[in-house]
């Protein structure tokens, strides 16, 4: 078994891992930390179910204290056959690390069909034993009983004798006595143990708007994670190694963010170590160096030398998920599903970047500023959060939080071309202002769903920055792309997409056929993230997140990294 080679006995090298459910969520962020992060040793994916879970709705991570953070993400995954897929993909192309598949189910039929489906894909399976804030009967309902968690893994091996692959437990700490716990489950057949997961779940409470953050069906607590649960993670992992003995490979995680830290928890009795949240403390430009030297700085203090530099020299210092409150002060509507509402404050901000809106009770979802000052906001009627965004009246508050993502890189250019669908036209005001700004003569096209809404939106905010034209769909979606058919564009022209993805798609062949450069194309991929800081991995285009690197790609790199966001 190549992983208990590499974590057997394992004591002086420092080795690192993702954490489940944490930034190695999808599979193109595999593939980087694989590909891009060598400090990286083991990769874990998120939890695996049977079939395909939601989890909670947003919010679904806080950050009540900086580097400390509450979670509530609630197991959401692809479901087994699609991850397979993926996974087996991976396989195929080969991975430098290894790879730990985290499994959750309700029951030892579940986690047997689980076992079965995932043994050919990975290094190692996790049984997650201990997820605080999943529906009942998963996580913690499993891993806070020694019976209950030892019969689990033991009708596993009965059912699978041949299993391959080392078997790990991650365990909850919520537990009064987690090394007996650790000490069953090894003497019913798991080959290592995995711990911690987060602690409590606990309550946490938005000082303004005095109302629980997160949102799920346990009235708002979620697990802690971070900072706040090292020194109980250091000590659980410590009770877990005196109680399983010399030999049992320990996986340990929990609030580890340098490398002083990361040789403390394999001095407790870690194998390897995991980080997770701490990567929301670094922007995802500056993860391989910084794993990269918490690896190198724990390794110092493990031979008995001191230190060189800290990874603390990476971390922010400042809370990035803090939510303040603005009024709305002017509401616009028009037609029946769009409405500008304008607030009280402004807000620096860039084409590129976005902030998220919360209504305490209702759920929170990203979205692009369209004015800065004052801050205001287009707002499309698609779901329940934006239904009711869209219907706040002046007067009414709504929780602003963000800045989040990165400017766009213009181009350097003599003539743009911005085209824009949707609700994709709230960047273009920013956009085009910083191209005028760069001395880029611009062309705009804009459509919209229905004839009122594109000239009263935008004629004022755009007429000072170029020609552009406004074209309803009436029935046709995209039909502003017919446009593209009496046009000149040569290599030279700088073009900027905004929109929906299959109409950025579409856009991209038609410019291509009429002689765009690929490296001169750039697609604002405003992905449906979860948390702004990296964590969830929702956002990612390829192996770059856009809550870091910003929401405006170019076609060349997607095209090399992420095809099928452009329909190749």
């Amino acid at each position: 078994m190549k992983v208990m080679e590499v974590l057997r006995g394992n004591t002086g090298r420092m080795l690192l891992s993702t954490v489940s459910g944490v930034s190695s969520t999808k599979a193109g962020l595999i593939e980087y930390f694989d590909q891009e992060v060598p400090a990286i040793d083991m990769i874990t994916t998120k939890s695996f179910q049977v079939v395909p879970t939601a989890g909670n709705p947003e919010p679904i991570i806080c950050e009540p204290e900086t580097g400390s953070f509450g979670n509530s993400v609630g197991l959401r995954n692809i479901g087994a056959n699609a991850a397979f897929a993926e996974l087996e993909k991976l396989r195929r192309k080969g991975l430098r690390c290894l790879l730990d598949v985290s499994l959750a189910a309700k029951s030892p039929e579940d986690f047997i069909s689980l076992v079965k489906t995932f043994r050919p894909v990975a290094d190692l399976l996790e049984l997650n034993f201990s997820c605080p804030h999943a529906a009942a009967g998963f996580g913690a309902s499993i891993g806070t009983s020694a019976e209950v968690a030892s019969a689990y893994v033991r009708s596993i091996r009965q059912a699978i004798p041949d299993l391959e692959i080392p078997l790990f437990v991650k365990l909850t700490p919520n537990v009064e006595d987690i090394g007996s716990i650790a000490r069953a489950v090894v003497q019913a057949g798991a080959d290592g143990i995995t711990a911690i997961n987060t602690v409590g779940p606990d309550l946490y409470i938005e000082p303004h708007a005095h109302e629980p953050i997160l949102q799920n069906q346990l009235g708002g607590k979620g697990g802690k994670s971070g900072r706040w649960v090292f020194d109980e993670a250091v000590g659980k992992i410590a009770e877990i190694r005196k109680a399983v003995g010399p030999d049992v490979p320990i996986i340990g995680m929990g609030g580890v963010d340098d490398g002083q830290k990361a040789a403390r928890m394999m001095q407790a009795g870690a194998n390897i170590v995991g980080l997770g949240s701490a990567l929301a403390m670094v922007n995802q430009r500056q993860w391989p160096e910084y794993l990269s030297l918490v690896k190198r700085e724990a390794q110092e203090i493990l031979d008995g030398n001191l230190p060189e530099r800290s990874a603390r020299s990476f971390l922010r210092r400042e809370d990035r998920m803090a939510y303040k409150p603005y009024r709305v002060v002017k509401r616009e509507q028009y037609g029946e599903d769009i409405v500008i509402l304008t607030c009280d404050h402004k807000l620096d901000s860039q084409a590129g970047e976005f902030v998220f809106l919360w209504l305490p009770g209702v759920g929170e979802k990203p979205f692009s500023v369209a004015g800065t000052d004052p801050l205001s906001f287009i707002i499309k009627k698609r779901g329940k959060v934006t239904k009711e965004i869209f219907n706040l009246q002046e007067g009414d508050e709504v929780m602003v939080r963000g800045l989040y993502g990165a400017p766009v890189a213009v181009k350097h250019a003599k003539r743009a071309l911005v085209i824009a669908g949707g609700t994709g036209v709230a960047v273009l005001p920013m956009l085009v202002r910083r191209l005028k700004d760069e001395g880029t003569e611009v062309t705009m096209l804009v459509g919209t769903s229905v004839s009122v809404e594109g000239p009263a939106l935008l004629e004022k905010e755009l007429s000072p920055y170029g020609p552009f034209t406004c074209v309803a769909d009436d029935g046709k979606p995209g039909r502003v792309l017919d446009l593209l058919d009496s046009m000149t564009i040569d290599g030279k022209t700088a073009v900027y997409l905004i929109g929906p993805e299959v109409f950025m798609s579409i856009a991209c062949k038609l410019l291509l056929r009429k002689g765009a450069s690929e490296e001169m194309i750039s697609l604002s991929m405003e992905r449906m993230t979860r948390c702004g800081v990296g964590l969830c991995g929702e956002c990612v285009c390829g192996h770059r997140l856009a809550c870091q690197w910003g929401t405006f790609m170019d076609y060349s790199y997607l095209k090399a990294n992420a095809p099928s966001l452009l329909r190749l």
